[in-house]
């Protein structure tokens, strides 16, 4: 017997919380009942779970990495008719979804599952994964701004927690520069709204690094399949960010 969030999270439904968000919604029945609060426990090989009235089936677990590219939204569907990161998924059958985000204009390194456990244990703030980011930005930061960032800025949503800031480029003649940070949140925009508080914005924003796995020459707008090693690699990270953070 598991807590039914978990079963349909596992199943590829959703990610647990949006599992979460079904359940208290009426959207879930175990035997024909519907299921409204959150730890009710079932058997996935005994009863009937439905999600919708459509039964979960247990699919083969997918991890994927795409190189997403600037002007893709990480969504399902889109009703202006944008490009979608499953559009870059051509011989992949199974319902995956990203892990995290990246927003319309940022590209690179996105991760997408159906493995509901999975993209939770990456994407829970209190495991703290690292994701490293190239960002060029107008003008030149001084030292003493990226020491602000490095040391954690406040933004209207709170103090960050401290970044690892460092010069990649610098270009004089077009007046910017090209930093490496990497981060241990995953707040909206964070990255952009980090150097918007030290008057140096982002033109450009390429997502490298998630945990230790690169991007590498990845072609842009393609995507692989994780090696069993990577995929415990990054499971093995989150566990032990977890339990330095406590």
């Amino acid at each position: 017997m598991e807590r039914l969030q978990k079963i349909l999270a596992q199943a590829g439904v959703a990610s647990r919380r949006k599992c979460e968000e079904l359940i208290l919604a009426g959207q879930v029945q175990v035997n024909g009942e519907p299921v409204t609060t959150l730890g009710v426990k079932a058997d996935p090989a005994v009863d009937v779970i439905t999600v919708n009235g459509r039964a979960i089936r247990n699919e083969k677990k997918l991890y994927l990495m795409l190189n997403k590219p600037k002007g893709v939204i990480t969504s399902a569907k889109d009703p202006q008719g944008r490009k979608i990161v499953s559009d870059y998924l051509p011989g992949i059958k199974e319902r995956v979804y990203p892990v995290g985000r990246l927003d319309y204009d940022t590209e690179g390194l996105l991760l997408l599952t159906n493995d509901g456990e999975f993209a939770n244990l990456l994407t829970h703030p209190s495991h703290h994964v690292p994701k490293t980011y190239m960002a060029t930005v107008k003008g030149v930061p001084h030292g003493t701004s990226l020491e602000k960032l490095q040391n954690g800025i406040q933004l209207e949503d709170g103090m960050t927690a401290p970044a690892e800031v460092e010069y990649h480029d610098v270009d004089t003649d077009k007046k910017q520069a090209t930093i490496t940070i990497t981060i241990y949140e995953g707040r909206n925009r964070q990255v952009r709204r980090m150097f918007d508080a030290i008057s140096h914005p982002v033109t450009r924003l390429k997502r490298i690094k998630f945990g230790d796995l690169l991007l590498q020459n990845l072609a842009r707008g393609t995507y692989r399949h994780l090696t069993e090693k990577e995929v415990q690699e990054l499971r093995d990270m989150a566990h032990k960010t977890h339990k330095i953070q406590k």
